[in-house]
């Protein structure tokens, strides 16, 4: 081989080591690659795990169906208030009419409007659930949206049962003013009534969770729960930010933060919701729905002579 072959044939095989390599192509929808540490997931395996990473734990967002699969008991869940559909009463029109962006919506989503309402079993305990929907516009709070969760308010009142609210929202939707607004109002007042009632209410914090929501129904349970990492407040954190003109921590309004400073009473992963609020709902059970009625007396007895020889063995103990 002369000197000019030799350089020919080195230079050829630099050029194609320096080639970059192409990447592997992967099949549409049969991986996932999650956002907070890019570590490939078989899709099905994702879905096993209620579409948290099993690397990082991280919360992939889930829609309302998705969400319902999850904690109801299957073939138990009936949904309510399903005629209720938007309607755009001020002629709202900013890029696009709000009507033409309402249809546009449904069509992508299968949805009416940004939340699922219904009554179902979660381990075969009874439950009034809403679950907002991200994908409607933002989960954003309008008149629907509003009076589908007031509706389920009201009907787990009168039927006694606990009332659970998914929250996943970016406020009020400004297409509709006032009448977003009005909402906050509305629902709070059906939340009094179902209070009054001495029944539960649980309020549940997904990511991002803020506005007028957080302002309203999501900070008014008797226990706030929140999914891991959740975004969670009213207004944005660079509004925050120049109007107090000082710089905010790094973890400000995540769940972690606001279970610190006591705004959230627990923090749940989503693997564990299911069994969590099943939990929560027996011990929140009334008396009679516990045990059967013939049981009632003979179990108070009971609890009676237990008090009696509590109290007779401490008074020897003082003797």
């Amino acid at each position: 081989m002369s000197l000019f072959d030799w350089f020919a044939a080195n230079r050829q095989n630099n050029e194609s080591a320096h080639q970059p390599q192409q990447e592997r192509e992967i099949a549409d929808g049969l991986w996932t690659k999650c956002k907070s540490c890019d570590v490939l997931t078989y899709t099905k395996d994702l879905l096993h795990n209620q579409m948290v990473c099993k690397e990082c734990g991280f919360h992939n967002r889930v829609g309302s169906s998705e969400r319902i699969r999850q904690l109801i008991d299957d073939g138990t869940w009936v949904e309510i208030s399903t005629n209720i559909t938007p309607t755009d009463p001020l002629k709202f029109r900013d890029k696009k009419a709000y009507c033409d962006r309402l249809k546009d919506y449904q069509e992508k989503t299968g949805m009416n409007d940004a939340v699922v309402t219904g009554t179902g079993l979660i381990d075969g305990l009874p439950i009034a659930l809403a679950v907002m929907d991200f994908a409607f516009m933002g989960g954003s709070m309008g008149s629907v949206v509003g009076e589908k969760i007031c509706r389920l308010i009201e009907h787990g009142t009168a039927e006694g049962f606990p009332v659970v609210v998914f929250c996943a929202s970016g406020g009020a939707r400004m297409q509709e003013g006032m009448l977003s607004l009005m909402q906050m109002a509305k629902i709070s007042g059906a939340l009094e009534r179902h209070r009054a009632k001495k029944l539960l209410y649980i309020p549940v914090l997904t990511n991002p969770t803020t506005g007028g929501v957080t302002a309203s129904f999501a900070m008014l349970g008797d226990l706030i729960i929140a999914e891991p990492k959740a975004t969670i407040g009213f207004a944005g954190r660079r509004v925050i930010e120049q109007t107090l003109r000082e710089k905010l921590p790094d973890d400000f309004q995540t769940s972690e933060y606001l279970l610190q400073h006591g705004f959230v009473d627990a923090i749940v992963p989503r693997t564990e919701m299911k069994r969590t609020l099943a939990q929560m709902i027996s011990l929140h059970q009334p008396f009679h729905a516990i045990l059967p009625e013939l049981q009632i007396e003979t179990h108070v007895e009971q609890e009676k002579e237990k008090v009696y020889e509590t109290v007779a063995s401490t008074n020897d103990f003082y003797k």
